[in-house]
């Protein structure tokens, strides 16, 4: 025996030792329990805590130095035990079973792979965004020559394979070979990229990335979106350089081996997964209670929400309402009500928009930020790549990294039109669809989305309904839950209050932090708040329902203020507000300041600027004033064209219009070039016209 393989043997039985002597601290041997059901399960795997190796030094060393042998260890230990419970089991498995490590902690970031970690073992976190499909990989290949000899090759390592050039029989001088697929061995097979977490990092850095191979019942768990913690081997590939044949290529890179994932925060299982920033300790939870008892904490939390901008109070709150979210509802017939809750600040320049915007995503327990002109339809919901294989793939865009988070666009108006297309279904089914390249997915974007825009003429101009002064198509509109007009109103007490807020935030002590709640506080604060899942009470259900009967009973001539689509947003309010404040059941009090913010709403927004009242049809393209005009307008110049269609003079019909009582002279002509821009009529002959 030669002195390697006798310390292998050695290393087998250290292992095979620790395995059937260790105790966990209920006194069960609990690697054992594990083997023992590996059958019953159909596993080919057990797990590993890193941390009960700690008083096997031997064993622990080993993972740093050669980790490939050890593991290698432990299928054979592992494969040895089990062999003396079920031999049949065992003979089965024995070339796939092993060893995943758990809490592995030599932690490093994507960016501290490199060279110096080649074949070592580290534990890297990241998030997935893209992984392709599942391919079986040859881990054997048996050939056959046509005299029926057998050649058998093993892939050592990587992906790639040498095959034989002839057969491997003695004096056989035959080339061509074939493959006997039932005699060779394949594994599943998968390729992952990690890049590295938004929060991780550095400013004006692009992310890193590292592809990973995944492998065996390892394939199909870590999905685009998902954060993980991967330990694996580093391990080196060949990389092509044009004009080089491929085995003199010096240049290698980087790939890792995955051993195991877990997902981050929630450790282990998938239905637990959560960001680390949402892992709340016992210490925590004492602070996040003992600050939901104060009499103040409503205006606390407001006030501690991007405190370096004055004012805005109202829009704040919105803010911290949409990061809480309310309960999404899943119907016994399989249908879900969305609990997000989207909103839009429109307003003039210099309001500090895009600040609320970026403050947003750093405290939201899950935040992404973009804006409008670098962002696609594609960037947003999810783009089908092809990788360098030639696999299609998919690849997650923002909406669907961020979800059960929050996505903030800043810049909104910017966007092109058919990029924003692509968010119609994401706010209302909060999902994504895709259908590219042969690849037909929904992929789950709960999410909810803070936008933001700037108006067309650069300052908003309050004598246009809000449809003119955003350039953004209606059905988008109406699925905002609160639209916020920014307002830019010189004032002199206001102006000076914010200009001696802006000089004393470049003083000596920024903000003032006394009855502030510490930043990371208040992120893990909002996190807590989501878990809450308060019920409606039946003061909160009148309220809602009453304030919504009131506004669609509005006294005069057909005009419609809500719809249904609002008493969801009231409910969701609410709900949030009775979160946010971490009660059990959503109470008057949170009914009325929902109803309180959709007034306040609907008189900066939904006032028609035709008539002064509150109308929704303003959020919905026309409002109905607009519409009778129209009406009359066609109607007086129907009646008078007759049914001859004949040319109508223009004064004549200017006498008609205002007779109607809907317009005055002036507004009669400027209504006139109007509808002849928007194509409605047409100028039949000099100083005629007809309907079109």
């Amino acid at each position: 025996m030669t002195a390697e393989s006798q310390t292998k043997s050695a290393m087998s039985d250290q292992v095979k030792e620790f395995l059937t002597q260790f105790k966990d601290t209920t006194g069960s041997f609990s690697y054992v329990e594990q083997i023992d059901q590996m059958m019953s399960k159909r596993m080919t795997h057990i797990m590993i805590d890193y941390n009960d190796l700690v008083s096997y030094p031997d064993i622990e060393s080993k993972f740093n130095e050669r980790p490939d042998d050890i593991l290698k260890a432990f299928s054979k230990a592992i494969g040895e035990i089990l062999h003396e419970r079920f031999p049949q089991y065992s003979e089965k498995i024995k070339k796939v079973i092993r060893a995943r490590i758990a809490n592995y902690p030599v932690q490093r970031s994507l960016r501290q792979i490199k060279a110096d970690v080649i074949s070592k073992m580290t534990s890297v976190s990241g998030m997935v965004v893209r992984s392709s499909e599942v391919k079986p990989l040859a881990q054997e290949l048996t050939f056959i020559c046509p005299e029926e000899h057998i050649t058998v090759v093993n892939l050592f390592q990587g992906i790639s394979l040498d095959s034989p050039v002839q057969c491997s029989t003695p004096n056989c001088k035959h080339k061509n070979l074939g493959i006997v697929p039932e005699s060779s061995r394949f594994i599943d097979f998968q390729i992952v990229r990690l890049q590295e977490l938004p929060e991780d990092l550095p400013p004006g850095q692009l992310p890193h990335y590292i592809d990973v191979s995944i492998k065996q019942d390892l394939v199909d768990n870590a999905r685009p979106g998902d954060r993980i913690i991967l330990t694996g081997i580093v391990r080196i590939e060949q990389e092509r350089i044009s004009g080089v044949s491929k085995n003199e290529s010096a240049l290698y890179r980087l790939r890792i081996d995955g051993n195991n994932v877990e997902f981050i925060g929630g450790r282990g299982v998938k239905s637990s997964r959560r960001s680390e920033r949402e892992e709340i300790s016992a210490e925590e939870e004492k602070i996040i209670k003992s600050l939901a008892k104060n009499q103040d904490i409503y205006s606390r939390l407001i006030d501690s929400f991007a405190p370096h901008i004055k004012g805005h109070e109202i829009i704040k709150e919105a803010i911290l309402l949409l990061i809480v979210g309310s309960n999404q509802r899943l119907l016994t017939d399989g249908s879900k009500i969305r609990g997000d809750i989207n909103i839009f600040l429109v307003g003039d320049p210099g309001t500090a928009k895009s600040e609320m915007l970026k403050f947003c995503s750093r405290i939201a327990p899950r935040g992404l930020y973009t804006s409008g002109r670098g962002s696609t339809a594609a960037g947003l919901t999810a783009a089908v790549v092809r990788d360098s294989t030639g696999i299609f793939m998919l690849e997650a865009g923002a909406v669907v990294l961020g979800d059960q988070g929050l996505v903030c666009i800043d810049e909104f108006d910017k966007m092109r039109a058919e990029d924003r297309s692509a968010l119609h279904e994401v706010m209302e089914q909060q999902s994504a669809s895709i259908a590219k390249g042969g690849i037909v997915a929904t992929l789950n974007a709960r999410t909810s989305i803070l936008a933001a825009a700037n108006p067309m003429f650069g300052k908003y101009d309050q004598f246009k309904n809000i449809h003119e002064n955003v350039n953004l198509p209606i059905p988008l509109l109406t699925r905002f839950d609160l639209i916020f007009i920014v307002r830019d109103i010189p004032s002199q007490v206001k102006d000076r209050e914010i200009a001696k807020h802006i000089i004393d935030l470049h003083g000596q002590d920024g903000t003032d932090t006394k009855s502030l709640i510490d930043i990371d506080i208040l992120t893990k604060y909002l996190a807590y708040a989501k878990r809450k899942e308060p019920t409606l009470t039946a003061d909160a259900e009148n309220t809602i329902l009453e304030y919504y009967l009131k506004m669609r009973n509005v006294e005069s001539e057909d005009m419609l203020t809500v719809t249904p689509r609002q008493l969801e947003g009231l409910v969701r309010l609410a709900t949030a507000r009775s979160r946010l404040l971490l009660k059990n059941q959503v109470d008057k009090e949170d009914a009325e300041r929902a109803v309180f913010m959709m007034e306040s709403m609907l008189h900066e927004t939904g006032i028609d600027v035709n008539t002064g009242k509150v109308d929704l049809g303003v959020l919905q393209g026309r409002p109905r004033s607009e519409i009778s005009r129209i009406q009359t307008f066609m109607d007086i110049l129907k009646d008078l064209e007759g049914e001859q269609k004949t040319p109508v003079e223009e004064q004549q019909f200017i006498d008609h219009l205002v007779k109607s009582e809907k317009f005055d002279e002036e507004g009669a002509k400027n209504y006139l070039r109007k509808m002849i821009r928007e194509n409605t009529i047409y100028e039949s002959k000099p100083g005629h016209y007809n309907r079109v």
